[in-house]
């Protein structure tokens, strides 16, 4: 598991260091990492600046078509 965890890790610092957002949906396309906000944690503790900001967006299974998440962006 500890593997896994790593390697979600350098692919989402990776990511982030590229100048892309992130999005718990997008981690979970593009990593299948279900927990972002566990792996932007660890990231931040190794001295990363990660900046997070809620947005909405389209969620077809809500009441008016918008959910509210976190998008995730690192801070130079």
């Amino acid at each position: 598991m500890e593997k896994l965890i790593e390697s979600q890790n350098k692919s989402i610092k990776k990511h982030l260091l590229s100048g892309r957002t992130l999005t718990p949906l997008g981690a979970l396309n593009a990593y299948r990492c279900f927990r972002l906000s566990a792996r932007i944690y660890d990231l931040k503790k190794q001295g990363l600046n990660i900046e997070k900001e809620m947005v909405e967006v389209y969620y077809p299974s809500t009441l008016n078509g918008y959910k509210r998440v976190a998008r995730y962006r690192l801070v130079k």
